[in-house]
């Protein structure tokens, strides 16, 4: 039985998932190409050659999914909208078959008693997109916003809140500076116009969303930065990371400019990407709620070789998942309350939109139920030091295709047999729906 938790009334209990991870059915319902399907295709660039042309199928399966989560109990479904059944080609006629699939998973997640929080962008852009420059491009900004329209105009009835933009740190550097990710290019410095570009899309998108009523989010990934010493040069590589990861993606959202990226040689205008009005436009009214999508510490050290002021130093002496991840749950709590003496009554109140981990195929996954319950209790510790946090959605409902990993890396409360399809609850499903279902006894009395 899981132990007490105390956590505000109204907390909300959730899950996440992304369209390209789960949905398969790449070529049906009218959907393009996305920059994923295009990267996967190419050799050596995911794990075993695999691909999400078929993930988790839940493009077929998606009822018995809401049952699963009618099951757990929960308040809210974070899920993304895959802009190319949308868009087949990221502009132009909307594809009416791929609103109709999201209109139906809307319509039984609210039936089932679920909040849909619908995210924009979670990685998968149109490929023709990516064929006329991608997120380099300030067009594609324009795009999103276009895109954005049409998804609320059709959905903005029944869904409140918003998730603009997943990640936008990690679709940088992963997509366009290193190329591990799709698109795959590796323009290290260069990439920084696609962190302008992703900003000015949100501003553009909640623009929209504000003149509709709904509530604006963006879900960023965000580490505490741990220098490896108190020698001066590990203190300014951690600073110089910091500005990179976190605040180049939060100070202009919350504070309406970028941070200080001299130590990397970069201008304020992160290269002739900012214009005017830009900055004003990306911090807008300000946002209703920040996702946090927290993983792990990143522990720095001065630079070792040319090229880039930080390296990063391993955090020893620590559990990791399957995947390598070093398991710090404080790391959360420190990362919580360090936004809030950062940005003070700048931050909004806060979603923990993502937290997870990867283990082997068991289903008496006990790792990852103390794995939940131990960062569970550092957003615990981080309420009673008066961070205003409003919910938290574990990663992830299902096993799925993690990216570059394909399908070995399982991360679900569902376990997923990728061949037969067959969903089976794990140990961490049934931990996960006591504890939700504890919280709100509670709570009812």
């Amino acid at each position: 039985m899981p132990k007490r938790l105390d956590l505000p009334a109204g907390f909300r209990w959730g899950a996440s998932t992304a369209a390209y991870q789960i949905e398969g059915a790449v070529e049906e319902g009218g959907r393009g190409p996305s920059i994923w399907d295009v990267f996967a295709a190419r050799p050596g660039a995911v794990r075993d050659g695999q691909t999400g042309a078929v993930a988790c199928d839940h493009y077929h399966r998606w009822p018995e999914d809401v049952a699963l989560m009618r099951g757990l109990g929960l308040d809210g479904y974070r899920f993304s909208i895959a802009w190319p059944r949308i868009q087949p080609t990221g502009a132009g006629p909307v594809n009416q078959e791929g609103l109709a699939f999201y209109d139906r998973l809307v319509d039984a997640l609210l039936e089932a008693g679920i909040t849909p929080l619908p995210t924009l962008f979670h990685w998968d852009l149109p490929q023709a997109l990516e064929e006329t420059g991608g997120w380099l491009d300030r067009d594609t900004a324009y795009r999103f916003a276009e895109y954005t329209a049409a998804v609320v105009d059709r959905l903005g009835d029944r869904v409140p809140a918003w998730i603009t933009l997943n990640e936008p740190f990690v679709h940088m550097v992963y997509g366009y500076a290193l190329g591990i990710h799709a698109p795959g290019r590796a323009l290290m410095l260069d990439a920084l116009p696609a962190a302008h570009h992703q900003l000015l899309g949100h501003g553009l998108a909640a623009a929209l969303m504000r003149e509709r009523g709904l509530e604006v989010l963006i879900a960023n990934n965000l580490t505490p930065v741990r220098a490896a010493s108190d020698a001066p040069a590990d203190l300014a590589a951690a600073e110089a990371y910091d500005a990179l990861h976190n605040r180049l993606f939060t100070d202009p959202l919350l504070l309406g400019r970028y941070p200080d990226l001299s130590a990397f040689g970069v201008s304020e205008d992160l290269g002739g990407a900012v214009r005017p009005g830009d900055l004003k436009l990306i911090a807008g009214p300000g946002l209703d709620g920040l996702g946090v999508n927290y993983y792990n510490p990143t522990r720095i050290a001065a630079p070792t070789d040319p090229g880039l002021p930080f390296a990063e130093a391993p955090i020893e002496d620590v559990p990791r998942t399957a995947f390598g991840w070093p398991v710090v749950p404080d790391g959360l709590r420190e990362l919580l309350t360090g936004l809030r003496t950062r940005y003070g009554a700048a931050l909004p109140p806060v979603t923990v939109t993502e937290n997870g981990c990867s283990y082997g195929e068991e289903l008496d996954d006990q790792e990852r139920i103390a794995y939940l319950d131990g960062h569970l209790r550092a957003v615990e510790a981080a309420v009673a030091e008066g961070v205003d946090v409003r919910g938290y959605f574990t990663w992830s409902l299902l096993d799925n295709f993690e990216w570059a990993e394909g399908l070995t890396q399982r991360f679900g409360l569902v376990h997923v047999d990728f061949t037969t399809q067959r969903r089976t609850p794990k140990a961490s499903y049934a931990w996960y729906r006591q504890l939700i279902a504890a919280h709100r006894a509670r709570q009812a009395r």
